[in-house]
């Protein structure tokens, strides 16, 4: 035995992974024996947060897992159920004496776990609830005074300074008992889902190494200057990764700091400002945790109660891409057709929903969940109250995007809306940088804009005005 254990369960998650893997890795230390188990939550009523596109790549993510554990001795073992119930029918069946499982950011994901921790107290089982999701735990980056940070400069200040663990070896052998049965691998049919986008990318831990190597090699080291142009290849796009944990954050930073110490001074700068989106989205997760309101309501207490409009048809111009606004409406195409849209892009179409048609941020909140393969829910909803103006860090209220201005800044071709606009690729780019001034649409087939930026601007301002005056 090579440890405390004779046989222990390793509870997948949101860690589909071999590689530096350190709750792996500890259970494979401790445990003569494990059994990697994802239970698959059969929920066939329709969830307000949940897509095809999500789902389906976390079925591919799954598949590909199964069959990278065999070439360490592992086995994949999928079960359908509730965690808690599945949990102990699998320790009834194994004999486990320890569960292992990486804690969850959100709040649900940390009810699920509470309930887990508590079975294995009624069974006398031991339990490994480790953080691995981010760098540093949202507990662990605070200000002086012990409290959590609610803007996000002097977290950031204080979370690049704070030391990183480094990546741990992949686990080299893994013993699953041969006898355990396991489910098929699920498939959208588990949850009543239609089928997905058909620009997904691929999933699976080579994949997304792939994709981080490409990153690395050709587009961090300019990624201050490209990541705001939609048109171009200049992300990392590997947020979905993150997300289901096909990478390991540990791994990622540790080659961005690598690669930042050995570029040319000129390309430093972009690897620090990925760095710096890494803190963003470690941020958003310490919101989360320590203020889980910001699900129901706005964070900043002040702008609770705002009148946000009630939807009606110009709704479904914006989640389908037919606001008239070639910008709104090539991100919005982007999103459907692949479940990705480019963050400058999120921050647009966000802006639009909630200053420009006055709706309320958790219908966009929720729209982007059902669509985006990389719908992480602390990030998305961080990014949707800062657009709406409500948020930790938020843009101030009276900041409103100008989105013909906004194409003409990082989209002046017209390439990004016309590879999404098919209507418009004949188009001339010079008329997506302002309303058509003789009325008529620009395309055939193209609508005419929903509404009057300007005008909606003035509105909104009024709007937050009327609602912050009254707050006194």
């Amino acid at each position: 035995m090579s440890g405390p254990y004779k046989i222990g369960i390793h509870w997948y998650r949101r860690d589909l992974r071999m590689a530096d893997h350190k709750i792996l890795r500890a259970a494979s230390q401790a445990c003569a024996a494990v059994c990697p188990v994802y239970v698959v939550a059969t929920r066939r009523q329709p969830q307000a947060w949940t897509g095809p596109n999500r789902q389906q790549f976390l079925c591919d993510s799954l598949a590909a897992l199964a069959a990278d554990l065999p070439t360490i001795g592992g086995r994949l073992i999928v079960r359908h159920g509730a965690p808690v119930e599945v949990l102990r029918q699998l320790i009834s069946e194994t004999g486990a004496q320890a569960v292992y499982f990486q804690t969850d950011p959100d709040p649900h994901g940390h009810a699920v776990e509470m309930a887990v921790a508590g079975l294995c107290r009624e069974l006398g089982v031991a339990v490994h609830a480790m953080h691995d999701v981010s760098l540093h735990a949202p507990e662990a980056v605070l200000t002086g005074a012990g409290n959590p940070y609610r803007v996000f400069t002097p977290y950031a200040r204080n979370w690049l300074a704070a030391a990183k663990e480094a990546p741990v070896p992949t686990v080299g052998a893994l013993h699953t008992p041969p006898h355990l049965r396991s489910d098929p691998l699920p498939t959208l049919a588990e949850w009543g889902l239609p089928q997905p986008a058909s620009g997904i990318l691929r999933a699976g831990e080579r994949a997304a190494g792939e994709r981080l190597t490409d990153a690395l090699e050709h587009r961090l080291g300019c990624y201050h200057a490209q990541r705001d142009l939609p048109a171009v290849a200049g992300t990392a796009r590997i947020s979905q990764d993150l997300r289901f944990g096909a990478l390991s954050i540990r791994s990622i930073y540790a080659k961005v700091a690598t690669a930042h110490d050995a570029a040319a001074p000129a390309q430093r700068r972009g690897y620090q400002t990925f760095l710096n989106e890494l803190a963003w989205r470690e941020f958003y997760f310490a919101i989360l945790r320590h203020f889980p309101e910001v699900l129901e309501v706005e964070f900043a207490p002040q702008w609770r109660g705002l009148p946000w409009a009630e939807p009606d048809a110009k709704l479904g111009a914006w989640q389908l891409g037919r606001t008239g606004f070639p910008i709104i409406d090539a991100g919005m195409r982007e999103l459907l057709a692949t479940g990705h849209m480019h963050n400058r892009a999120r921050m647009l179409t966000a802006m639009f929903l909630t200053k420009d048609l006055h709706y309320d941020w958790r219908l966009g909140e929720a729209w982007f969940m059902q669509h985006l393969v990389d719908g992480e829910i602390a990030a998305n909803n961080g990014g949707w109250q800062w657009s709406a103006g409500t948020g930790a860090d938020a843009a101030p209220y009276f900041r409103i995007q100008n989105p013909w201005t906004q194409t003409a800044r990082f989209d002046p071709q017209g390439s990004y809306i016309k590879r999404w606009v098919p209507e418009l690729a004949a188009v001339p780019a010079q008329r997506f940088l302002s309303p058509p001034a003789d009325r008529r649409p620009i395309a055939p087939d193209y609508p005419l804009p929903i509404l009057d930026h300007n005008a909606e601007r003035q509105r909104t301002l009024a709007i937050f005005q009327r609602h912050k005056a009254q707050q006194r």
